[in-house]
């Protein structure tokens, strides 16, 4: 697990990005994971940035999200498929077949997160998997107690994520409490794992991710396992981290970084 820390979040979204465009342009037909909320708007903001004005290519790409509220039509302003037209899709150059989000309308929600599953192999599995992280710890919908070894499935939202999804909403009660989302064992299938943090309100939950147990409690704390995951935080964030100064001196002598003048 690299663990960076940014000065602002604005630095943290362009660092991240870049290791996007690094992705695509090592493998145009890359498999991307992409996540909703707040956290990543800037992110993709600078993806956007990249491909008007450095020609970052998004046409050979295929994506695949994290998740979507149950109930809600794609069309609805607060729908995940919403969000990413809105936000990225259409202003990239990805063709509209190559994007896949879980479907909030789905009759048959046991078959849907099968195929949704089959098509992610189908594809090639994913080869960069971007997340967020919940103010419980979080990732995806993957509630507290959810099985690390979990898949696509429909998820029963907890009262805190309710509340603090709510702000999106005219009314807490507008919420939906059920999300198809994948599962904490789907992301980790992911050959790299990219997770964003913001602001003082997810320094406890970054804390937990990063050095406390490895626990379906704070299944962030899954990124742990894996071989190749970067954690881009601002400076709110990694507030509550114990082995900070070490992150920075990691990050400081890796190799090819800048050294000081003898």
């Amino acid at each position: 697990m690299e663990v960076i820390v940014c000065s602002a979040y604005q630095e943290m979204s362009v660092q991240a990005a870049h290791e996007v465009s690094k992705v695509l342009n090592t493998k145009p037909n890359a498999v991307l994971g992409l996540a909703t909320g707040s956290t990543p708007l800037g992110l993709y903001k600078e993806l956007v940035r990249l491909h008007k004005e450095e020609g970052l290519d998004f046409s050979q790409v295929t994506t695949f999200n994290l998740d979507e509220y149950v109930g809600l039509p794609d069309t609805h302003p607060q729908s995940y498929h919403y969000f990413m037209k809105q936000n990225f899709f259409q202003h990239i150059n990805i063709p509209p077949q190559n994007v896949h989000i879980p479907s909030g309308t789905t009759r048959n929600h046991l078959a849907f997160c099968a195929w949704y599953e089959r098509r992610i192999t189908e594809c090639g599995g994913i080869d960069l998997q971007l997340l967020g992280i919940g103010s419980d710890g979080h990732i995806a919908f993957n509630e507290p107690g959810s099985s690390l070894g979990s898949r696509t499935r429909i998820k029963t939202l907890a009262k805190e994520t309710i509340q603090d999804n709510a702000r999106f909403f005219e009314k807490k009660q507008d919420v939906p409490i059920y999300a198809i989302t994948m599962g904490v064992g789907t992301i980790l299938e992911a050959r790299k794992l990219l997770l964003l943090a913001s602001g003082k309100s997810k320094a406890a939950a970054v804390a937990a991710a990063i050095e406390g147990p490895v626990t379906s409690m704070i299944t962030a704390s899954a990124l742990q396992l894996h071989p190749n995951s970067m954690i881009f935080m601002d400076k709110e964030a990694a507030s509550q981290l114990k082995m900070r100064d070490y992150y920075q001196w990691i990050q400081d002598n890796k190799p090819g970084a800048p050294q000081p003048e003898p």
